[in-house]
């Protein structure tokens, strides 16, 4: 017997011993926390027990409750640090007090350093700052509720550095540099997306299930994990059957001497490829005595979708999808002087493979080979003419999708619900390009967003940056015929739509602003480089939200006037005078748009309309397209004005 009972006083004392507080992984050392606001700090222990937080040379005591939750908040705090904190036995080293900025939506949050550099070399090489700390929340999803911590594999806050940001969020970055050059207090950078993810993933299931049940029963249909662990084998299955046929049976054409007597010419510019499976493209250029054996980077823009690229036979790169810019390294020694052989095995599973146009397509030698602002000196083009050649043509892969980021709630139970209470100092959400096709909802989408995250923060006054969606013509992600025209005529745009409900809902609500980049966005990229300027447009409109109010954003129509042959609009402040464009009216009942001239001056653009007075109710639209290139609004200082649908009853 007291064996037993020294035995079991053993396994209680190594219980004890043993029992840990836990704090959530976002504390780490590195880590920034929000001035001006009481400072959180919680995390899980037994039931019960004593939890002691150190902080600033003070001491701060609470006890885990019955559900084994601690919770202690530090007093506000002004910018400044290193400070340490210690929670019982842990320390955590390091941790900076100033501005904590969370970054989320989908992939042009996700659009990372390194796939801008070209855009910003001297820049992005010849800064750091340890006053500005990133942290990227790793993606995970829950279609079972919601969790009480992210996942974690080794992610932790980095001091900002070329290497620490390289794979980090430019606009993260950007922004995180932009803020401590205007405040001079420590920034943290938290980013939290996941590409090609739609808005109802990211909002509550309490903030849906009311007024949107079909959107629950969808989630309810991956409730059942061995459904979807049998649907994920089979279509890993699936897709490695696919895969070895494909490459069981594609002859390849990647060696020198290939013969192409027999293969197609085609030109990159009007070609399209709408089979399964594989084709071949090669092109032969000549390297002249200067540039043989030198080390070069190919360009070869962007891709529809999936490409191996060889030169001379040996593979200088791939690309898994069609969005990364094609940048090959060429080393030393590879470039021999006369024939040289370009080779691009395209495999595809759907759509049409294409190249896309507008992109640039070369050899960059020299020292600046890796900047495409401005483009390097010493360049040579690739012919816009290539042989062709199908390699393996396949049946389509069978699948069954089971991307649970994409389903409702479940990335807000994953890694948005686990943030919170964190104190943070504003929201910025870049996202809508993947509810372009069905924009109705997303005004309603995106006040419940809101909606669910304050409540989730306890702070009806958080503020959210809206990133409007940017010029983008999607005409050609489906191979569609090249040049692409720009629209002109009115069309029903679903990104204007979409554009629209951004608007409203960020006018309608007084701790939103709208960050409008339709001038910065690529009419063949759905991933627009320019992130340094839409990072400066996000913190212009957190200037005025937080503060300063007096500052200026995108001009804004304030009112309207309409005589017998014009209407005026009035806005909040005087733009760039001249003729505008792609302004539409509409003054008939059948609701068909037609453009109409415009003419800026002061703070008022007139709209020339014969007989305007006379129409009982007149529509206004403005850059009504998915790509406005022509839309030309700008305030005095460069910003552009946001699309816009107006109603007008006389």
């Amino acid at each position: 017997m007291k064996k037993i009972i020294f035995f079991c006083a053993t396994l209680f004392c190594l219980s004890v011993a043993d029992a840990k507080v836990t704090m959530p992984k976002l504390f780490q050392s590195g880590m920034v926390v929000q001035r001006g606001k009481l400072i959180p700090v919680w995390g899980h222990a037994d039931a019960g027990e004593a939890v002691t937080v150190r902080f600033n040379k003070k001491v701060y005591q609470t006890t885990a409750d019955a559900d084994g939750r601690w919770r202690v908040d530090l007093p506000k705090m002004k910018a400044g640090g290193p400070y340490q904190l210690t929670v019982n036995d842990q320390t955590i080293d390091n941790i900076l007090v100033g501005d904590v900025w969370l970054l989320s939506g989908q992939s042009n949050i996700d659009v990372t350093i390194e796939r801008v550099y070209p855009q910003y070399t001297q820049e992005i090489d010849n800064y750091e700052n340890n006053e500005i700390r990133l942290f990227r929340v790793q993606n995970e999803t829950s279609t079972h509720g919601v969790k009480e911590d992210i996942r974690h594999t080794n992610i932790n806050w980095k001091p900002v550095n070329k290497q620490n940001a390289w794979l980090f969020s430019a606009a993260g970055y950007f922004l995180g540099k932009r803020m401590f050059q205007t405040n001079k207090v420590p920034q943290g950078i938290i980013v939290n997306s996941w590409g090609g993810t739609p808005i109802e993933a990211w909002i509550s299931e309490d903030s849906l299930k009311a007024d949107y049940p079909m959107l629950i029963k969808k989630l309810q249909m991956y409730q059942n994990d061995n459904y979807v662990r049998a649907q994920m084998q089979a279509n890993g299955a699936a897709n490695q059957q696919w895969e070895s046929i494909l490459n069981q049976t594609d002859p390849g054409y990647a060696d020198v001497a290939v013969d192409e007597t027999s293969w197609q010419q085609i030109d990159q510019n009007n070609w399209t490829w709408r089979g399964t499976g594989s084709v071949w493209l090669r092109q032969h250029i000549t390297i002249d005595k200067e540039h043989a054996g030198k080390p070069a980077r190919l360009l070869l823009g962007t891709l529809f979708d999936r490409d191996v690229t060889y030169l001379n036979g040996k593979q200088i790169g791939q690309t898994g999808y069609q969005y990364p810019p094609r940048r090959y390294d060429i080393p030393e020694g590879m470039l021999k002087e006369g024939d040289n052989v370009i080779a691009i095995r395209f495999i595809n599973k759907f759509g049409a493979v294409h190249f896309i146009p507008e992109k640039p397509y070369m050899l960059c030698f020299g020292d600046d080979r890796l900047s495409q602002n401005p483009m390097p000196k010493d360049v040579q083009p690739l012919s816009q003419l290539w042989k062709m050649k199908v390699g393996a043509e396949m049946p389509q892969c069978p699948s069954s999708d089971v991307s649970l980021q994409n389903l409702p709630t479940t990335l807000y139970n994953a890694v948005l619900y686990p943030l919170a209470p964190y104190a943070i100092n504003g929201v910025v959400w870049y996202q809508g390009e993947s509810n372009t096709g069905n924009p109705a909802p997303y005004a309603d989408h995106l006040k419940k967003l809101m909606g669910s995250w304050r409540d989730r923060w306890n702070d009806l006054q958080m503020p959210f940056v809206i990133v409007q969606l940017a010029n983008y013509d999607g005409r050609q992600q489906t191979g569609f015929p090249r040049p692409i025209t720009p629209q002109t005529e009115p069309v029903n745009s679903g990104w204007a739509q979409l554009r629209e409900a951004q608007r409203v809902v960020a006018k309608a609500d007084a701790k939103a602003e709208l960050a409008v980049i339709n001038d910065l966005g690529e009419t063949v990229d759905i991933h627009p480089l320019r992130k340094k300027e839409v990072a400066e447009r996000i913190g212009l409109c957190f200037d005025k939200l937080l503060y300063n109010n007096k500052v200026k954003l995108s001009p804004e129509v304030v009112s309207t006037q309409v005589s017998d042959a014009a209407i005026q609009l009035t806005l909040d402040q005087p733009i760039q005078e001249g003729d505008l464009y792609t302004f539409e009216v509409c003054n008939n009942g059948n609701n068909t748009y037609q453009n109409v001239p415009a003419v800026g001056k002061g703070n008022v653009i007139t709209l020339l309309v014969p007989q305007a007075s006379q129409a009982s109710a007149l529509k206004i639209r403005y850059a009504w397209k998915d790509d406005p290139k022509q839309a030309n609004v700008r305030s005095l200082s460069g910003l552009p004005m946001s699309s816009f649908e107006l109603s007008i009853n006389n």
